[in-house]
């Protein structure tokens, strides 16, 4: 996978950019030379990594609820997208429970708010819509998803993602025929510095290590697909391209790390645990809690085969990454620096894998 110039002066619209995934990604977008059209809520989070990276405010940001379908359309008529980054959700499992409708309303509703928006914008090549790796109808029998596998979700968050996979592909097949290629994303457990969201289990121990207490787990042995910030989003962007440029026409990919990367939660906190300071170590929470899947992974195979595509970071180097932001963070080095360096690391090893495997083709076309 190449970041090439592509992206230079393209017009991209970019939903949900202060959030955690939508604020590493606005920040490369920027580094690549996008014009870049965002739309969000207000950060959730203090801190907030938007507020740490953002430059001197953009004109071309807007405080808005992909909800109010209006005020949508009005800025995507303004924007004039080219690619739209569609990363904007409510994102979190328990908060699902507490707001299912809500939930609905963002996931499905605002999904579709934006693509009625987009219906017959005239520059417009691709959409990337990113949902999740809960998307899957999970019988945690242990095989790893592929994308023509059923959707379904038990918990409000993972249904409302299958629902919006449903739309998508409703949208596309009716509303968008012989237009802009229209697809989704499905990515696994994000963790990288500058998160600080709630009931995330880095953010968690994050917070754990301040106030030097022992981290409570509500499921220490559940495995997840854990991969850092960067890995999903060069996918996505590696997706974005070749949707516009006509070198694939996928409808959905998986973007999942390597199987040696589906780790127990503990496991997870273990390999961190020094790295954050987390000196009291963990403990199983006491209580009831809503059910949430104990084996999800994913198989990203068709994402290799059709972009190129693949994890540059095993578990280890994830972790380390991941750990190292926030000590480097807390010991006062810049958020914005602190990120442009991982992204700048992140493009030097694709560079690297790109050589590697024209060496490998060369030495096997030789006689």
């Amino acid at each position: 996978m190449n970041m090439s110039a592509f992206w230079s002066g393209r017009r991209v619209l970019l939903t949900g950019h202060t959030g955690f995934k939508g604020a590493w990604l606005s920040l490369w977008l920027e580094r690549l030379g996008a014009e870049t059209w965002s739309l969000a809520l207000p950060a959730a989070t203090q801190p907030s990594l938007h507020a740490l990276v953002a430059r001197a405010p953009d004109q071309r940001a807007a405080t808005l609820d992909i909800r109010d379908g209006a005020a949508l359309a009005a800025f995507a008529r303004e924007a004039r997208p080219s690619v739209v980054l569609h990363l904007a959700a409510q994102a979190l499992v328990r908060v699902s429970y507490a707001d299912p409708a809500g939930t609905f309303a963002t996931n499905v509703g605002g999904t579709v708010n934006l693509l009625t928006a987009l219906r017959g914008a005239p520059e417009l090549e691709a959409v990337v819509v990113a949902t999740t790796d809960k998307v899957y109808a999970n019988d945690e029998a242990g095989r790893p998803f592929v994308e023509t596998d059923a959707l379904g979700g038990h918990d409000p968050y993972s249904a409302s993602k299958a629902c919006c996979e449903i739309a998508v592909a409703s949208l596309r097949d009716s509303l968008f025929v012989g237009g802009p290629r229209i697809a989704t994303a499905r990515a696994g457990n994000v963790i990288g510095g500058g998160d600080w969201s709630a009931d995330r289990i880095v953010p968690d121990m994050v917070r754990a290590a301040a106030r030097g207490d022992a981290l409570e787990l509500r499921s220490p042995d559940a495995v997840r697909p854990w991969q850092h910030v960067l890995e999903p989003l060069a996918g996505y962007l590696a997706f974005a391209e070749a949707l516009a440029t006509g070198r694939t026409a996928e409808t959905a990919l998986n973007f999942g790390p390597d199987p040696e990367a589906f780790a127990r939660v503990r496991e997870l906190v273990d390999a961190m645990r020094d790295g954050l300071g987390l000196a009291q170590g963990w403990r199983p929470q006491p209580g009831e809690h809503p059910r949430e899947a104990g084996l999800l992974t994913l198989d990203s195979t068709r994402a290799r085969d059709t972009l190129g595509w693949r994890p540059l970071l095993d578990f280890r180097s994830a972790a380390e990454w991941t750990a190292r932001w926030y000590a480097d963070w807390r010991a006062g080095a810049d958020a914005r620096a602190l990120c442009l360096a991982q992204i700048a690391a992140y493009e030097a090893l694709s560079r690297e894998a790109l050589s590697r495997q024209a060496l490998s083709r060369d030495r096997t076309a030789r006689p």
